[in-house]
């Protein structure tokens, strides 16, 4: 079978993004300059010969992912409810500063990396990040699988790129993150018989200023 090519990407930047609120499984739309990272992924991913364009199905993703799929004709979007970000429980919709201040000891096993711990319920069940990144991977395998040999350009959120990234390095899951998980960046995997390689990781070379300026 030949490996098919995904390009994952993170969506644009959101208001609660600028200000460190924790989104999860909020739908929060893009902001204005989000936006225009949007416009310029889109534009950077114009001459690559994509088979599929395939999202998380919360409208950050969402938008992004329509700014790529507008440059290829014939190209639906389709969404994966299983590449949406983790969900945090009562922790969504808050400023990581308050999470601290009223969830201290929750706040300490998330920050310690703790993969079995699952935060507080909210309006929404929460999901320890072993049951997210089995999640996550098991999304991404489906992808490959149904695009052997294809170029796929997949949009999600970045603790799913994180959870690609630590599944190609064979990075543990309770190790520090070491790594930049940037807003609109393009990061290349490559997936044969269910397992993830790294090609390319934090592509934002669209996203420098003059890039920036033309899609505004």
């Amino acid at each position: 079978m030949t490996d098919t090519t995904i390009l994952l990407i993170r969506h644009g930047e959101t208001a609660w993004n600028a200000v460190r609120r924790l989104q999860g499984h909020i739908d929060i739309p893009l902001n204005a300059q989000g936006e225009r990272q949007a416009m310029a992924l889109g534009r950077a991913l114009a001459a690559e010969a994509l088979d599929a364009v395939v999202s998380s199905d919360l409208q950050r993703a969402m938008q992004t992912a329509q700014a790529v799929a507008a440059h290829h004709a014939g190209l639906s979007l389709q969404t994966d409810a299983q590449l949406r970000e983790r969900a945090y429980g009562v922790f969504e919709g808050m400023l990581y500063q308050d999470i601290q201040d009223e969830y201290p000891a929750d706040f300490q096993l998330w920050q310690a990396r703790d993969i079995d711990a699952v935060m507080p319920h909210g309006e929404r069940l929460a999901e320890s990040f072993r049951h997210f990144y089995q999640r996550v991977i098991g999304a991404l395998q489906g992808v490959a699988a149904r695009h052997p040999g294809q170029t796929v350009a997949v949009v999600a959120h970045g603790g799913v790129l994180e959870c690609a990234y630590r599944a190609a390095r064979g990075m543990q899951l309770d190790s520090p993150r070491d790594f930049q998980v940037k807003n609109a960046s393009i990061n290349r995997f490559t997936v044969d018989h269910g397992k993830l390689a790294l090609t390319s990781w934090g592509e934002v070379d669209h996203l420098v200023l003059s890039a920036m300026d033309d899609v505004i």
